[in-house]
């Protein structure tokens, strides 16, 4: 999915959430991609960061974030 809350109102994006909460939860998988930091942190289990087209940093929520928020990394690895 690309950007899947792009355009949604606030209940339409709550009940995406819950369907995806859901499906992983039945032990399906869902690659999604999303500039909503946010979003990402609240509902990843895994989390990959490419830049430029390159893969530059992948693992686990807390593997990949640590102490810090999905945000600080992500802008950390922008600054390099």
């Amino acid at each position: 999915m690309d950007e899947p809350f792009v355009g949604l109102d606030p209940k339409a994006a709550h009940i995406l959430k819950e369907m995806m909460r859901e499906h992983c939860n039945n032990g399906g998988a869902i690659f999604f991609s999303t500039h909503v930091l946010e979003v990402a942190e609240k509902l990843c289990d895994k989390v990959a960061i490419i830049k430029q087209g390159k893969l530059v940093k992948i693992g686990t929520m807390e593997e990949v974030k640590g102490d810090d928020s999905l945000e600080e990394v992500f802008l950390e690895l922008e600054a390099e």
